[in-house]
């Protein structure tokens, strides 16, 4: 069989939908049930089943770092991979389960003997989005060093997590899944606490384009990810510069926009119903604990103090 990988959109849509391209070139294997793929900020997932002939392989090369996860398999062979096909790096494994990280561009040679079925989990990583959620400078050794048919629990228990969710025909939360691959992203790249810092504050215009932006889109929820890429930062350093240049969070900065706007809206006589709709609130009643909260008082008695 001769599989190409879909071909991706522009970077930039790449960075918003992430769309792993591979290409591969295989033989002897039968894929069962069709793939299983689920998308997370920055890590696509893909879980195969596939029926193995007495012996198959091939190669894959991918533009993006990836790895590749033997899940469960059946037969009394094994499976060999090596980074080029004259047997270079070649690592043999008789276990059930196995791990492999291939860096991109890197061809993984792949051969398997007397193997019936394999199920595997492939997962491929988008660095540059990764690093902008992690705020960190990756290391490039780790992301260039190949690591072949290792076993670790921990990456094991994490994998089997992700294939089951990717399995899953009612899937949990999305948060539930993104933290399962970005932690054993983290893992795999070791990538340690940063020293804690004085974060330095935003400079004058990008705090002024993070406002604008904010004020302009009180009716709906501003995500972190649209400020930080309105102002060139990652999400955690924008969310600790902006912070620490207005002395609060920007959800909460949001939070007042909003609330200042549904202050002038209250003095023009509009009705709480609409007030909500206009100011991003999901009703009334979320609108007015909300109010409550902030303000310290209920919508119609700030609106009389202000008329009295």
């Amino acid at each position: 069989m001769h599989f190409v990988g879909p071909e991706g959109p522009t970077n930039q849509g790449r960075e918003m939908t992430f769309q792993p391209r591979m290409q591969n070139k295989i033989s002897g294997f039968s894929v069962i049930g069709g793939l299983h793929r689920r998308h997370w900020n920055g890590v696509v997932a893909d879980v195969w089943d596939v029926e193995c002939i007495p012996h198959a392989g091939g190669y894959y090369v991918a533009e993006d770092p990836r790895m590749f996860i033997v899940l469960d398999a059946k037969g009394g062979g094994n499976c060999r991979v090596k980074l080029a096909s004259n047997g270079r790096g070649t690592v043999q494994n008789y276990y059930r389960q196995a791990l492999s990280y291939i860096p991109a561009g890197v061809e993984l040679w792949t051969d398997v003997v007397d193997i019936q079925y394999l199920r595997h989990l492939d997962l491929h990583f988008n660095v540059d989005v990764l690093s902008r959620r992690l705020m960190d400078d990756l290391d490039r050794r780790a992301i260039e060093t190949p690591r072949l048919m290792f076993q670790d629990p921990r990456f094991l228990h994490l994998a089997q997590l992700i294939a089951d969710e990717c399995l899953n025909p009612q899937p949990l939360h999305d948060l539930y899944g993104d933290g399962l691959t970005l932690a054993l992203f983290i893992d795999l790249m070791k990538i340690n606490r940063s020293v804690s810092r004085k974060r330095s504050q935003l400079a004058a215009w990008q705090l002024r384009r993070a406002v604008d932006y904010i004020g302009e889109n009180v009716a709906r929820n501003v995500r972190l990810e649209e400020l930080a890429n309105l102002t060139g930062l990652s999400q955690s350093h924008f969310s600790h510069a902006f912070k620490a240049s207005t002395g609060m969070a920007p959800h909460q900065w949001q939070t007042n926009a909003r609330i200042e706007r549904a202050k002038e809206m209250l003095l023009s006589n509009a009705s709480l119903t609409s007030i909500a709709a206009e100011t991003g609130f999901a009703d009334q009643a979320h609108f007015t604990r909300v109010f409550g909260k902030t303000v310290g008082t209920t919508p119609a008695l700030w609106k009389k103090s202000r008329l009295s």
